[in-house]
């Protein structure tokens, strides 16, 4: 079932890590589409819950440096 989820996201500071959060996230198997802001502190993802969770999804954004302070 495809589910979509709007996280904040603290510490991108530019594009560049719109782009490496982005990268990552659309590495995942099941996730669909990303979109990045640093100037919302958002990133909204929209994924296949029979690929991958969101608990996968939080542990990439975390591993890239980027805090997930909600769901």
């Amino acid at each position: 079932m495809i589910e979509s989820v709007v996280l904040t996201v603290t510490d991108m500071k530019c594009g560049g890590c719109e782009t490496n959060v982005t990268g990552k996230l659309t590495a995942i198997e099941g996730v669909i589409s990303v979109k990045a802001s640093f100037k919302e502190d958002t990133v909204s993802i929209e994924f296949d819950n029979e690929k991958t969770t969101l608990a996968s999804i939080k542990d990439t954004i975390i591993g890239a440096g980027f805090p997930v302070l909600s769901d």
